[in-house]
Protein backbone atom coordinates (compact mmCIF):
# COMPACT_ATOMS: atom_id res chain seq x y z
CA UNK A 1 0.00 0.00 0.00
CA UNK A 2 1.05 3.57 -0.68
CA UNK A 3 0.78 6.88 1.09
CA UNK A 4 -0.80 9.99 -0.35
CA UNK A 5 -1.38 13.68 0.04
CA UNK A 6 -4.97 14.68 -0.68
CA UNK A 7 -5.26 18.36 -1.55
CA UNK A 8 -8.25 20.65 -1.65
CA UNK A 9 -8.14 22.74 -4.82
CA UNK A 10 -9.56 26.24 -4.31
CA UNK A 11 -7.56 28.16 -1.73
CA UNK A 12 -4.80 25.55 -1.45
CA UNK A 13 -3.68 25.09 -5.06
CA UNK A 14 -5.26 28.08 -6.79
CA UNK A 15 -6.58 31.52 -5.96
CA UNK A 16 -10.21 31.95 -5.03
CA UNK A 17 -11.97 35.00 -3.62
CA UNK A 18 -8.92 37.08 -4.53
CA UNK A 19 -8.42 40.43 -6.22
CA UNK A 20 -8.11 38.59 -9.57
CA UNK A 21 -10.82 35.95 -9.32
CA UNK A 22 -13.91 35.30 -7.26
CA UNK A 23 -14.64 31.72 -8.38
CA UNK A 24 -12.90 29.45 -10.88
CA UNK A 25 -15.59 29.02 -13.54
CA UNK A 26 -13.23 28.63 -16.50
CA UNK A 27 -9.54 28.13 -17.32
CA UNK A 28 -9.05 31.91 -17.53
CA UNK A 29 -9.89 32.08 -13.79
CA UNK A 30 -7.17 29.62 -12.75
CA UNK A 31 -4.18 31.21 -11.00
CA UNK A 32 -1.84 28.92 -9.06
CA UNK A 33 -0.83 30.09 -5.62
CA UNK A 34 2.83 30.88 -5.09
CA UNK A 35 4.96 27.80 -4.40
CA UNK A 36 2.30 25.26 -5.35
CA UNK A 37 4.12 23.64 -8.30
CA UNK A 38 7.29 23.33 -6.24
CA UNK A 39 5.34 21.81 -3.34
CA UNK A 40 3.64 19.22 -5.53
CA UNK A 41 6.94 18.38 -7.22
CA UNK A 42 8.49 17.83 -3.76
CA UNK A 43 5.66 15.42 -2.89
CA UNK A 44 6.21 13.64 -6.22
CA UNK A 45 9.98 13.40 -5.76
CA UNK A 46 9.55 12.01 -2.24
CA UNK A 47 7.26 9.23 -3.49
CA UNK A 48 3.92 10.56 -2.27
CA UNK A 49 0.84 10.07 -4.45
CA UNK A 50 -0.88 13.43 -4.97
CA UNK A 51 -4.65 13.71 -5.35
CA UNK A 52 -6.97 16.69 -5.64
CA UNK A 53 -10.35 16.41 -3.91
CA UNK A 54 -12.63 19.35 -4.56
CA UNK A 55 -16.24 20.30 -3.95
CA UNK A 56 -17.57 21.88 -7.13
CA UNK A 57 -21.11 22.86 -6.21
CA UNK A 58 -21.11 25.34 -9.09
CA UNK A 59 -21.78 22.37 -11.38
CA UNK A 60 -24.91 21.37 -9.46
CA UNK A 61 -26.01 25.00 -9.22
CA UNK A 62 -25.59 25.52 -12.96
CA UNK A 63 -22.75 28.07 -12.84
CA UNK A 64 -20.30 25.67 -14.47
CA UNK A 65 -20.62 22.61 -16.72
CA UNK A 66 -18.71 19.39 -16.11
CA UNK A 67 -17.00 19.95 -19.48
CA UNK A 68 -15.78 23.37 -18.29
CA UNK A 69 -14.61 21.81 -15.01
CA UNK A 70 -12.66 19.18 -16.95
CA UNK A 71 -11.10 21.98 -19.05
CA UNK A 72 -10.04 23.76 -15.84
CA UNK A 73 -8.43 20.56 -14.56
CA UNK A 74 -6.62 19.98 -17.87
CA UNK A 75 -5.17 23.52 -17.67
CA UNK A 76 -4.21 22.90 -14.03
CA UNK A 77 -2.42 19.67 -14.97
CA UNK A 78 -0.63 21.51 -17.80
CA UNK A 79 0.51 24.34 -15.56
CA UNK A 80 1.90 21.88 -13.03
CA UNK A 81 3.62 19.87 -15.75
CA UNK A 82 5.53 23.02 -16.82
CA UNK A 83 7.25 22.81 -13.42
CA UNK A 84 7.82 19.06 -13.49
CA UNK A 85 4.96 18.43 -11.04
CA UNK A 86 2.10 15.98 -11.45
CA UNK A 87 -1.20 15.08 -9.86
CA UNK A 88 -2.03 11.37 -9.82
CA UNK A 89 -5.82 11.81 -9.92
CA UNK A 90 -8.56 14.38 -9.38
CA UNK A 91 -11.90 13.71 -7.70
CA UNK A 92 -14.69 16.25 -7.54
CA UNK A 93 -18.17 16.44 -6.12
CA UNK A 94 -20.48 18.13 -8.65
CA UNK A 95 -23.46 18.22 -6.30
CA UNK A 96 -24.85 21.46 -4.95
CA UNK A 97 -24.43 22.27 -1.26
CA UNK A 98 -26.98 20.50 0.92
CA UNK A 99 -27.57 17.69 -1.60
CA UNK A 100 -26.67 15.08 1.04
CA UNK A 101 -24.32 13.10 -1.18
CA UNK A 102 -21.54 10.93 0.29
CA UNK A 103 -18.84 12.58 -1.84
CA UNK A 104 -19.22 16.22 -0.82
CA UNK A 105 -16.74 17.25 1.87
CA UNK A 106 -17.00 17.02 4.89
CA UNK A 107 -18.02 13.48 3.90
CA UNK A 108 -15.10 11.21 3.03
CA UNK A 109 -16.43 9.66 -0.19
CA UNK A 110 -13.87 11.19 -2.58
CA UNK A 111 -10.92 10.22 -0.37
CA UNK A 112 -12.21 6.70 0.21
CA UNK A 113 -12.84 6.18 -3.51
CA UNK A 114 -9.36 7.37 -4.48
CA UNK A 115 -7.77 5.31 -1.71
CA UNK A 116 -9.54 2.19 -2.92
CA UNK A 117 -8.64 2.73 -6.57
CA UNK A 118 -4.99 3.60 -5.89
CA UNK A 119 -4.19 1.25 -2.97
CA UNK A 120 -3.65 4.05 -0.44
CA UNK A 121 -3.07 3.50 3.26
CA UNK A 122 -5.19 6.30 4.71
CA UNK A 123 -3.68 6.35 8.20
CA UNK A 124 -0.27 7.14 6.67
CA UNK A 125 -1.71 9.84 4.41
CA UNK A 126 -2.63 13.52 4.76
CA UNK A 127 -5.60 15.67 3.78
CA UNK A 128 -4.67 19.35 3.35
CA UNK A 129 -7.28 22.05 3.06
CA UNK A 130 -8.12 25.62 3.89
CA UNK A 131 -11.62 25.14 5.31
CA UNK A 132 -13.27 23.08 8.01
CA UNK A 133 -15.04 20.69 5.57
CA UNK A 134 -11.61 19.69 4.23
CA UNK A 135 -10.32 18.90 7.70
CA UNK A 136 -13.47 16.99 8.60
CA UNK A 137 -13.29 14.96 5.38
CA UNK A 138 -9.73 13.97 6.25
CA UNK A 139 -10.71 12.99 9.76
CA UNK A 140 -13.74 11.06 8.45
CA UNK A 141 -11.44 9.17 6.06
CA UNK A 142 -8.87 8.41 8.75
CA UNK A 143 -6.03 10.58 7.42
CA UNK A 144 -3.87 13.04 9.26
CA UNK A 145 -5.09 16.57 8.58
CA UNK A 146 -3.33 19.78 7.60
CA UNK A 147 -4.87 23.25 7.73
CA UNK A 148 -3.35 25.58 5.10
CA UNK A 149 -4.09 29.24 5.75
CA UNK A 150 -1.95 32.36 5.88
CA UNK A 151 -4.47 34.47 7.74
CA UNK A 152 -6.01 32.20 10.36
CA UNK A 153 -4.38 31.53 13.69
CA UNK A 154 -6.46 28.48 14.56
CA UNK A 155 -6.13 25.07 12.97
CA UNK A 156 -9.85 24.09 13.05
CA UNK A 157 -8.96 20.89 14.87
CA UNK A 158 -6.38 19.85 12.26
CA UNK A 159 -3.38 17.79 13.26
CA UNK A 160 -0.99 20.30 11.65
CA UNK A 161 -1.12 23.87 10.37
CA UNK A 162 1.02 25.67 7.80
CA UNK A 163 0.82 29.04 6.09
CA UNK A 164 1.31 27.58 2.60
CA UNK A 165 1.35 24.29 0.75
CA UNK A 166 5.08 24.76 0.19
CA UNK A 167 5.68 25.07 3.93
CA UNK A 168 3.78 21.81 4.43
CA UNK A 169 5.74 20.02 1.68
CA UNK A 170 9.05 21.29 3.10
CA UNK A 171 8.07 19.84 6.48
CA UNK A 172 6.78 16.53 5.13
CA UNK A 173 9.60 15.86 2.68
CA UNK A 174 12.46 17.58 4.54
Amino acid sequence: MQRAVFLDRDGVINEVLSHRVRFVNGPRDLFLLEGVPEAIRQFNDAGWKVFIVTNQGGVGLGFLSEAALNDIHEVLIGKLKEYGARVDDIAYCPHRPGAGCPCRKPEAGMLLDLAGRHDILLEDSYMAGDREPDILAGKNAGTQTVFINRKANKALGADHQFDTLLAFSNWLTG
